[in-house]
């Protein structure tokens, strides 16, 4: 499932679609003190997507209030940046996704393909294996799912609870579930 959907330009446009939707939904609530958000947009260089097809830079959008004295920032959820990770969520998600251990192939192939080294993809497993399950996200998240989620085998068995006519459908449909853990770090 990796090396198809990894390559696919459609898949990362339309988590940018989602990315923006969730930008306008998080400037329309403005700011808790009840001031308008202003636009702050971020430079990413994101790895292991597609070429940007515009070839413009990728930018993280974030807000600032308005209001003298408050002027707090509000960062919105994201489908495409995973926390502060500088490759994109859908590639840590899919590169990890079938790897109970990984192959010298499947590193290999990882590697030609995206540029992410062994010991990277090894952490990405541990985060899967060790991290995520503690987190206050998943502890909270994690009762939407019956029967449990087999913790043994993340991500795949999180991307199976999710239906969709085909797997990019699914991966968009996991990574909107993982948004939350990108506004607020891990």
């Amino acid at each position: 499932m990796c090396q198809q959907w990894l390559g696919d330009s459609r898949l990362f446009e339309g988590l940018a679609r989602v990315d923006a939707e969730l930008a306008e939904q998080a400037r329309e609530q403005g700011c808790a003190c009840g001031g308008r958000l202003h636009r702050a947009r971020y430079r990413r260089k994101p790895r292991g997507g597609p070429a940007n097809p515009d070839g413009g830079d990728v930018f993280r959008d974030s807000f600032c209030c308005e209001r003298e004295g408050c002027r707090k920032r509000k960062t919105p959820p994201s489908v495409r940046f995973l926390g502060r990770r500088v490759y994109l969520g859908a590639v840590v998600v899919l590169a990890t996704a079938g790897q109970s251990g990984l192959s010298r192939r499947h590193v290999a192939a990882l590697r030609e393909r995206l540029g992410v080294c062994e010991r990277t993809l090894r952490r990405w497993c541990a985060w899967w294996r060790d991290t995520f399950p503690r987190t206050p996200f998943w502890r909270t998240a994690r009762a939407r799912f019956v029967p449990p989620v087999d913790l043994a085998a993340l991500p795949d068995s999180l991307i199976e609870r999710f239906s969709g006519d085909d797997p990019s459908e699914r991966v968009t449909r996991v990574l909107r579930f993982l948004a939350p853990l990108s506004a607020g770090g891990f």
